[in-house]
């Protein structure tokens, strides 16, 4: 599925006026302020954002390399210095750039800051894309999780995620799952939208399938609904939805 960006584009690189204002800090220390964000498309997944230079504390940069894409042409990378802390590579100005809208515009690397904020709320893993929506919604339909001919869970009280680009994601609550067929990873991801996940892999017969179970213990206020709730990725499970086997999507996920 495309997002509504990639559609109007075709997939080539997107650029929109964003209205938030965003900050950004590397320890202590504010990196950017701004109100005249822009949300570039780079790929399909979702936006990064690239702020005026006179709204980067661009005092804080040093030149360290150059870098050139083929659909925005050649850039200088830059070192963050701040305090005690110093991060390569953490910015990237494009010289020359191919979109007139980057002039003088400065890209900050997500993971170099340590804290990113839109509006007064921090934002984690990557910049909400504004065409992306999550609805939440408990339903009665009879779903069954099926592991290598195992079933790990069935339940006639699943809350469906739906995520623009995703497959639905069904949620089943813990009691209406094999536990005992879980054991529980160090992995730990990010949703900007959700918060974070902790996750589960599944023996089932002589196979054990890694981080293939996640839930989120204490999400975000407004994906409440599914905190504690388990769901599997439908890509890799025999998933039966009202007793008809679900094809497996193909996601990057997969």
């Amino acid at each position: 599925m495309k997002t509504s960006a990639e559609a109007k584009t075709g997939g080539r690189v997107h650029v929109e006026q964003g209205s938030k204002r965003i900050r950004a800090y590397l320890g202590s220390d504010l990196v950017l302020d701004t109100i005249r964000p822009l949300l570039v498309w780079e790929h399909r997944y979702y936006p990064a954002y690239y702020f005026p230079s006179a709204d980067v504390r661009t005092e804080l940069l040093e030149p360290d390399g150059v870098t050139h894409s083929p659909r925005l042409g050649d850039g200088t990378t830059f070192t963050i210095k701040a305090g005690e802390r110093e991060v390569p590579q953490a910015a990237l100005r494009y010289d020359e750039p191919q979109l007139d809208e980057l002039r003088d515009t400065i890209r900050l690397e997500w993971d170099a800051m340590d804290a990113w904020f839109e509006e007064d709320e921090q934002v984690f893993t990557h910049p909400r894309d504004p065409y992306t929506r999550v609805d939440i919604l408990h339903s009665s339909r009879h779903v069954r999780v099926d592991v290598d001919g195992v079933t790990v869970a069935e339940t006639t009280k699943p809350t469906i995620l739906f995520e623009t680009g995703l497959p639905p994601r069904y949620y089943i609550p813990r009691t209406h799952v094999r536990m005992d067929l879980l054991t529980p990873t160090d992995t730990i991801t990010h949703c900007p939208y959700k918060g974070g996940a902790e996750y589960w892999s599944v023996a089932a017969g002589d196979r054990v399938h890694s981080d293939l179970v996640w839930s989120y213990r204490t999400p975000f206020a407004e994906s409440q609904k599914i905190a504690g709730l388990l769901s599997f990725y439908n890509e890799r499970v025999d998933l039966y939805v009202d007793g008809v086997l679900q094809d497996r999507p193909r996601t990057k996920f997969s």
